[in-house]
């Protein structure tokens, strides 16, 4: 016969730490990895390393095929934390499984004399 207190821990979903996901290994610098990277799978499967992964590193892999996706948006559709997520993906990208690439710079503001000067060019031109 069980115990009142057996029941609640049998019903309980299985919980896996962090730390057990991403083998102890430590998040990325901020710069690699930001919340607006892009990362998709790379293209050429025969020149990565064939190791094992593991059942998460395999749905990121999964979810990063289908095109570039934000780390954010990874970490959303995975529901897994943040800072798991990023650690997964350093990880896969080490190893030649997935592409990153880093947000485009913020664009330095337009001269409005040179505008005004294609503006007047162009209405010279085309009236």
């Amino acid at each position: 016969m069980t115990t009142p207190g057996e029941q609640a821990h049998d019903a309980a979903p299985p919980l896996v730490r962090p730390y057990v996901i991403t083998k102890g290994r430590g998040l990325p610098d901020d710069e690699q990895l930001s919340l607006v990277t892009l990362v998709t799978a790379a293209g050429d499967e025969q020149q990565r390393p064939t190791r094992r992964l593991s059942p998460e590193e395999q749905g990121l892999l999964e979810l990063c095929a289908a095109g570039y996706l934000t780390v954010a948006e990874i970490a959303g559709h995975t529901r897994l934390p943040l800072g798991v997520v990023r650690i997964l993906l350093s990880a896969l990208t080490e190893g030649g499984y997935l592409l990153v690439r880093p947000p485009v710079a913020r664009a330095s503001l337009v001269d409005t004399r040179i505008l005004q000067e294609v503006l007047n060019g162009l209405e010279a031109k085309f009236g």
